[in-house]
């Protein structure tokens, strides 16, 4: 087991890991740590790819590690596609690589029916449960919504993928690696911890784990009420046990937050490339570094807390770049010098960590191409300019193992679009739900918090979930959360103007450059089915060339595709998130009870 993938000596947290659990991988005895995700297990053994592309035959492992990309997908107990890094790893687990796309084997491969080894109809015989609240998704603005909705008297739901709140912003670590001082992973460790503790033990909310809803519809109601349908999947990343469910509520609050935004140049799609949220991710909430020797590259202030769990687990930083030029940074965060007020004593804490490890902060600068056979072996970094384009002969090589991207973050907007909600532009530009100052949708009955309506960072979330809860629970908001959310979003104004993402970027990838992971797709099969055909729309250019038809449905390409074809990207999915046919012949049953 490679020492610096797995928990370090003087790990601030101070884990207590307990005795290793022994698992297979492709036949040979490894072991692992309870608590450990299958992608950590993986990956503290030596690997860095456990799957094949279906096309390609490329090698793949983590990128998003929040269960976004798809990238990681394994074969766990004879089953196919389990995300590694959403699956925790259990004793005599069996771990087989996945070469491209797999059926089930051994007792899986036969045809399962709702109520077997496969999914099993909740709550048959009682129907479709109604809850006056439901809230999706347990990060900062979801724990913030379900908490103010419980104050205001009302009976919540909070739904959440995770096997614990926090969201990417708190993640925790396992409960199996006690950890002794856990505070010391987290900012604002006593806000969150409230929270977190108020949800565990208020009989008004209850906790949906490790719970993804897939669907979301307006069905016409027997006594003229307006509600909403969430179609639940509890234990998605199993055959067994899996549980199909419907809830029904006219107060639904949408948490659902966002993912890293990572631009293509060649050989990012290489093992050992991640968005800086799954190093983050890996290293909060499994205490194992991406690499030895590691490059940060990106733009915005994220990239610093990311560096810091780098180095909190062992990593080397070799250098952090950022994109934008000083001047760029200097202008946008003048244009408002106040709405920052309260982030001054972070920076310095982030500036004395740099100094401190001495990790060069090099500004106007990126990683333009990463270079390897099996795995990113070294990169090559540029200059930029204004509107970042590369400056030819600034090019300097730096041998690595691991680089970790981050532009920005793109919302999850799946479930707002199914609910017709109204989209608009964020701060940054991206897409973003359109709210009120009650945080209440287009749509009756359908609140947004968090970065699904901006990306503008936790402090705001949690404000913006407030809001929403009280107004979901019909229930009038303290003013000073008003002014806590103004502020925030001051804030993120300024953040956008500091760190805009240039279109320069585009000019980093050439046509064999890959910009759909799932289907691999090359920047040139996008331009050429463009270029040969009346492209009306993001779903003819799907057709035209597979870019964005993968399992990911385009979170990670979207809008790359969208720059670089000049067709807007679209974000309705009637399905929002896998489900497996036997599941939804179980939701067809539930639906007829």
């Amino acid at each position: 087991m490679s020492p610096y993938l797995r928990p370090v000596e003087g790990d601030p947290a101070e884990p207590r890991l307990g005795d290793g659990i022994a698992i297979t991988v492709d036949g040979e005895s490894v072991e692992a740590l309870p608590g450990q995700s299958v992608a950590a297990a993986l990956m503290a053994s030596g690997r860095d790819s456990w799957r094949t592309t279906r096309g390609g035959a490329r090698a793949r492992g983590v990128f998003c590690g929040i269960g976004s990309c798809f990238d990681c997908l394994v074969v766990v107990n004879g089953l196919p596609d389990v995300r590694a890094c959403q699956r925790v790893v259990r004793d005599g687990d069996e771990v087989t690589t996945q070469v491209g796309a797999e059926l089930p084997r051994g007792e899986l491969s036969g045809a399962e029916l709702p109520g077997g080894v496969g999914a099993r109809v909740a709550g048959a015989g009682g129907g479709v449960r109604v809850v006056p609240v439901v809230v999706v998704g347990a990060g900062p603005a979801g724990m913030s919504a379900a908490v103010a909705a419980a104050d205001a008297g009302k009976a919540v739901l909070l739904v959440d993928a995770a096997e614990r709140v926090g969201g990417q912003f708190n993640r925790q670590l396992p409960e199996e690696f006690r950890a002794g001082r856990p505070e010391k992973l987290q900012h604002d460790w006593k806000a969150f911890a409230r929270l977190r503790d108020r949800i565990a033990t208020d009989p008004s909310i209850t906790h949906l784990t490790g719970t993804s809803v897939w669907a979301l519809e307006r069905p016409a109601s027997s006594d003229g009420a307006t509600r909403t349908r969430l179609w639940l999947q509890q234990g998605a990343a199993d055959a067994a046990g899996r549980q199909v469910s419907a809830v029904e509520t006219s107060a639904l609050v949408l948490a659902t937050g966002a993912y890293d935004r990572v631009l293509p140049f060649p050989g990012w799609d290489l093992p050992g490339v991640y968005s800086a949220g799954a190093a983050q991710a890996l290293a909060k909430g499994q205490r194992i570094s991406v690499g030895k020797r590691v490059v940060v590259a990106g733009t915005g202030p994220f990239l610093l807390p990311v560096a810091e769990s780098l180095v909190g687990v062992g990593a080397e930083v070799v250098a952090l770049l950022e994109a934008s030029h000083p001047a760029t940074v200097a202008k946008g965060l003048l244009s408002d010098p106040l709405a920052g007020a309260g982030k001054f004593s972070e920076a310095v804490s982030y500036a004395r960590l740099l100094a401190r490890r001495r990790i060069p902060l090099k500004h106007g600068r990126t990683v333009v191409a990463a270079h390897g056979t099996d795995r990113v072996e070294a990169v090559t970094i540029a200059r930029l300019d204004r509107d970042w384009k590369p400056i030819p002969g600034t090019e300097e090589r730096i041998e690595v193992d691991a680089v970790c991207l981050g532009f920005g973050f793109t919302a999850n907007l799946e479930l707002a679009v199914s609910a017709r909600c109204t989209l608009t532009e964020g701060p940054d530009g991206g897409p973003a739900v359109q709210v009120d100052d009650n945080q209440q949708t287009t749509t009756p009955g359908i609140y947004a918090a968090g970065e699904l309506t901006g990306i503008g960072g936790a402090a705001l979330a949690a404000a913006e979930g407030h809001l929403a809860g009280t107004a979901a629970a019909s229930s009038p908001a303290p003013v000073s959360v008003r002014r806590v959310v103004a502020k925030g979003k001051r804030f993120a104004g300024v953040l956008a103007a500091a760190y805009p993402v240039k279109d320069g970027w585009v000019g980093w990838s050439d046509g064999g450059t890959e910009v759909c992971r799932c289907e691999g797709v090359s920047k040139g099969e996008v331009e050429e089915a463009v270029g040969a055909r009346d492209v009306g729309g993001s779903r003819s250019l799907k057709l035209s060339c597979r870019a964005g038809l993968g399992m990911c449905q385009g979170r990670v390409c979207g809008r790359t595709v969208a720059a670089i074809s000049g067709v807007r990207s679209e974000y309705g999915r009637p399905v929002a998130q896998p489900v497996r046919l036997m599941d939804l012949a179980a939701a067809e049953i539930l639906e007829d009870l």
